[in-house]
């Protein structure tokens, strides 16, 4: 089982911050994104070597800086998103896999719940997800990728959820067994096949969580782990000058 970042894009909300750097060397609190993950990662028992990049714009930025990942090039990454992002990464994906956006932080205990999880399909939940939108005007709550759960399987996972209805909100990493690898790739050519959309978005341009939530409703069975805070995104300007008060458990 392998780490695989996915961070191709941008992050052109961040604005002058990434004119010249990938969005996750981007500092916050001292030290690039990425150094944040691979330290959570690190703390779950993934070597840096171990690491499988999905890299698109600056991609040469990166290289450079992390000689010892293994790359994988999104060529097409200012048309597409993140599930077609994922899946230029399909040789890596059949041993199993845990995957995690690049432009967060998160602690990394709940790398170590994913990867202790029985179950082929996982997903990290942040169940003290709304006090990070108290302040957050740039970023509503109406836009997490919020999910409904019942004890540990998760029911349902969209952007529509009422935040008074949602269990927490997914973070953006999560792990996938060798079968449930298998079932996610499959379950994306089904799709890819028949679906012009995906959710709200042409399907393209469709998000991880769209995927998840066709399987969920056609009966797979995707299960949660759950972190109390101890998470955050970092979209925009307002989100980096609110990391440190975020990262310490105020709102």
């Amino acid at each position: 089982m392998r780490p695989i970042l996915i961070g191709a894009g941008r992050g052109s909300r961040l604005e002058h911050q990434t004119d010249d750097l990938p969005k996750t060397l981007v500092h916050v609190m001292g030290k690039p994104m990425i150094e944040w993950i691979l330290d959570s990662l690190g703390e779950a028992g993934f070597a840096r070597k171990d690491v499988v990049y999905i890299c698109g714009y600056k991609a040469e930025v990166l290289r450079a800086r992390y000689p010892e990942f293994t790359f994988v090039e999104n060529t097409d990454w200012p048309n597409n998103n993140i599930l077609a992002s994922l899946m230029y990464a399909r040789a890596y994906l059949g041993t199993g896999f845990v995957s995690s956006y690049t432009d967060i932080l998160y602690r990394g205990a709940v790398v170590s719940a994913l990867v202790a999880s029985r179950a082929d399909k996982v997903v990290a939940c942040d169940t003290d997800w709304r006090r990070r939108y108290v302040r957050r005007t740039n970023h509503p709550e109406s836009d997490a990728e919020k999910m409904r759960a019942e004890g540990d399987r998760v029911v349902d996972m969209s952007r529509t959820i009422r935040s008074e209805e949602a269990s927490g909100e997914f973070i953006g990493v999560a792990k996938f067994s060798p079968a449930g690898a298998l079932e996610l790739m499959e379950a994306y050519d089904e799709a890819k096949a028949h679906c012009a959309t995906l959710g709200d978005r042409p399907f393209a341009k469709a998000y991880l969580i769209h995927l998840f939530q066709r399987m969920i409703q056609r009966g797979s069975a995707f299960h949660r782990v759950d972190t109390h805070g101890g998470y955050m995104e970092l979209d925009t300007l307002q989100d980096l000058a609110f990391a440190k008060s975020w990262w310490e458990g105020g709102s």
